[in-house]
């Protein structure tokens, strides 16, 4: 789940409107600066001014209505400031606009205000306002800082320059736009107006709109097991320049979210045998959305190339002639397994690693290799084995492991809510439960298992028991 946030950001249209300023010294100097930049009629109520108020004040860019506040004067404003050293009419003020419905601001306490004014980076008309709900104001300046030195002043001078254009691209190039203005911004069309060469941005722009429009392309993006922070600097970056993104049900809400906020969402989720869409649907759909002119990005959970079927999709897309890029993800195997403290190899329980699916047949039955999983020395890693858990270990056991074995189930797998169940193979299915009441789980089988104990460093929801040390037979551990 998403963290919620405690303030809606905005940028709120002043031109002209009312605004009523309660204080006339420093405090209300450093608003009053703020809010002439927006152009409303600001209106001041205080008994003393400083010089800086009382400058705008006989310049005609704010009035002085009253000495005294009165909850009258909220009425029919667009916002409210109280920015005065005294708590009690600061809390006055507050509470008046509150019943008013106008949104209010007091300096320094945030609970009492119902809106708060960001850190703003000024390169007007782009402006960029950084705020952490004043839980942390010392970073806040910082990344202001960092902005500030990264930032040229002539990014205004481009911006205004877009504005100018707008019209003239929209009408020449319709869907393919938002495309230009990228390619413009990523190639020589900025520099040429950052430099002041406005005729060289001209002419930079001309030829991008001369040129054909540019096929569709397919992106093949691993989202890894959940943590949006083990994301590739590359999925980000195409994350952010598709047009739609058609994505797996086990994408987590968090990565999602970074996903470009304008791109069209279609989810076409498999889970248990719910399917929203057939895999050949979401193949011809990729087709179709990279032939219409779309960059698609296709998320999925994992790495594509690890029980992702991303192998049929770059299939269908080659055969129809389609552009794609690969982005591997880390897959849930190496993902898990290193948040949940066990290690997928070690150089005295494991030499080996296994992938396999658990996914049952058609008929219920499980057509795998056990000769060959249940070898000592290695790790099997079970994908979509939460379903047929019971048979599965029975099967393992059956074929030659001991009952002893440890095994563990991994459920959301790096996330926060993480839960490690650690058992023997015997136990693990009992102590699971019903799979219908789990989320996305991955199942781990060998000795490296019995490691977590010491190696945990992950704070999710451990729920653990530890399995019983492996019987030696003939200096051999069982």
């Amino acid at each position: 789940m998403t963290t919620p946030w405690p303030y809606f950001p905005v940028f709120l249209r002043l031109q002209g409107a009312r605004v009523l300023l309660v204080g006339g010294g420093e405090i209300a100097a450093r608003k009053l600066r703020l809010l002439r930049r927006a152009q409303p009629t600001i209106e001041v109520v205080a008994r003393e001014l400083n010089s800086e108020v009382a400058a705008a004040v006989a310049e005609g860019a704010a009035l002085r209505i009253a000495t005294d506040f009165e909850s009258s004067q909220v009425q029919g404003c667009r916002l409210v400031v109280a920015a005065t050293d005294d708590p009690q009419l600061n809390a006055a003020v507050a509470a008046a606009a509150q019943r008013a419905g106008v949104p209010v601001n007091v300096v320094d306490d945030p609970e009492l205000s119902s809106f708060i004014t960001p850190a703003i980076v000024d390169r007007a008309p782009l402006l960029l306002a950084i705020s952490s709900a004043g839980a942390a104001p010392v970073m806040v300046r910082r990344l202001r800082e960092r902005l500030e030195a990264q930032l040229p002043v002539a990014y205004g001078r481009v911006a205004d320059w877009m504005q100018t254009q707008r019209q003239r691209v929209k009408q020449a190039a319709g869907q393919r736009a938002r495309r230009i203005w990228e390619q413009f911004l990523d190639g020589s069309g900025a520099e040429q107006l950052l430099s002041g060469n406005v005729a060289g941005a001209d002419v930079a722009l001309s030829t991008l709109l001369a040129e054909e429009a540019t096929p569709g392309e397919v992106y093949l993006v691993g989202a890894g097991p959940g943590d949006p922070e083990l994301l590739t600097f590359r999925a980000l970056r195409l994350m952010q320049q598709c047009d739609v993104v058609l994505y797996d049900a086990l994408i987590s809400p968090a990565i999602l979210e970074l996903v470009r906020r304008d791109a069209e969402r279609v989810h076409v989720g498999k889970r248990r045998a719910k399917h929203t869409l057939p895999q050949e649907q979401i193949n011809e759909e990729l087709v179709r959305r990279a032939r219409a002119g779309q960059r698609v990005l296709r998320l999925k959970g994992g790495d594509p190339f690890v029980f992702g079927r991303g192998g049929e999709e770059i299939e269908r897309l080659a055969a129809a002639g389609i552009p794609f890029q690969v982005v591997p993800g880390i897959t849930a195997a190496s993902g898990c397994a290193a948040y949940a403290g066990i290690p997928l190899t070690h150089r005295d329980h494991a030499q080996a690693c296994v992938f396999v699916t658990g996914h049952p047949q058609a008929d219920g039955t499980l057509n795998l290799h056990w000769d060959m999983l249940t070898r000592r020395g290695q790790t099997v890693v079970i994908y979509m084995g939460l379903t047929a858990l019971p048979q599965l270990c029975a099967e393992l056991i059956a074929h030659g492991l001991p009952g002893e074995w440890p095994a563990a189930v991994v459920e959301n797998g790096t996330r926060a809510d993480q839960r490690v169940i650690v058992a023997t193979l015997a136990e693990l299915p009992q102590r699971v439960g019903r799979p219908a009441q789990a989320g996305p789980s991955l199942v781990i089988v060998g000795q490296v298992v019995g490691l977590r104990d010491r190696l945990n460093w992950f704070a999710g929801q451990p729920e653990t028991l530890t399995p019983s040390p492996p019987t030696v037979v003939n200096g051999e551990k069982a």
